[in-house]
């Protein structure tokens, strides 16, 4: 199995809940109540009120060494979830396969004659959709965990012009994203978003977001870009409400550590969206 170790996939696993239309480029303090994106300007509250808020503060800060195993975990956890999702929901996207499938069984009544395997065969395929999905998954999640998300300091702390930060919410790490220059193009890409199952809903992933973009600007690249095979909707809803504009798709994506073979390319096919956020002309 090969694995590439200079272009893996951008990590697209952001569970978003909130989606207000916010300007992409407007930079944010690291600080943000995980109620709201913004410090309020509203009079000063209750000493009640005031400690409650900072139990719900998200703190974005720089990743340290004694992160990675909370990092590696919130990152398995996201991948592990697009199992399910890449297998039924994002059936729903490929027209051409759902026709295919329903062939299959009509095919299986013809040459069979027996309505119990007919009946059957929906599930059968929807079982080898499962299996297909959990094994290019599982091999994915095996080559990132063994390139850059092994080895997050030299991925990203220590090259100029990339970063990688984690989320804090009352002292335990619930979110994760990198940022990782690129210097042919003056652009820098938003990678690995992913949040913690437990914290989702608080404005999290759209906190990470603005703090690469917040990066972009003060390293003065032209753009950001990201590229996401996600399926759920809610995560391309925040990108847009971060300002990103699609620009592209790519239809039956060969993922890391795919082989590419007749009944694999039969039961896995994913989409990859590319998008961008133009900061300044070059």
């Amino acid at each position: 199995m090969h694995c590439s170790s200079t272009k893996m996939v951008c990590e697209t696993k952001i569970v978003a809940e909130e989606h207000e239309d916010i300007a992409g480029t407007k930079k944010d303090s690291i600080i943000v109540s995980s109620s709201q994106m913004w410090t309020s300007s509203s009079p000063s509250p209750s000493a009640f009120e005031s400690k409650a808020e900072k139990r719900d503060q998200v703190f974005i800060r720089e990743f340290e060494r004694s992160d990675h195993e909370e990092v590696r975990r919130i990152f398995t956890e996201g991948i592990m979830e697009r199992i399910p999702n890449s297998a039924f929901r994002g059936l729903k996207q490929k027209t051409r396969t759902q026709f295919i499938y329903a062939l299959l069984t009509v095919m299986c009544y013809v040459m069979t004659k027996s309505y119990t395997l007919t009946f059957c065969a929906p599930f059968i395929l929807m079982s080898a959709r499962y299996y297909y999905s959990r094994k290019v998954i599982l091999n994915y999640l095996d080559c990132a965990l063994h390139t850059d998300m092994a080895d997050i300091e030299g991925y990203y702390m220590k090259p100029t012009g990339s970063c990688f930060w984690v989320a804090v919410l009352q002292g335990q790490v619930v979110g994760i994203v990198a940022a990782q220059g690129r210097e042919y193009d003056n652009t820098v890409e938003l990678r690995r978003m992913s949040v913690d199952s437990r914290f989702r809903g608080k404005g999290i992933a759209k906190a990470l977001g603005r703090r690469v973009l917040e990066f972009a600007m003060l390293n003065n690249y032209s753009a950001v870009v990201l590229g996401t095979t996600a399926v759920k909707m809610a995560a391309h809803k925040l990108y847009e409400s971060l300002g990103f504009r699609r620009v592209g798709d790519t239809e039956d994506y060969t993922l890391p550590g795919m082989t590419r073979s007749p009944l694999e390319r039969l039961f896995f096919q994913i989409r990859y969206s590319r998008y961008q956020l133009q900061l300044h002309e070059e």
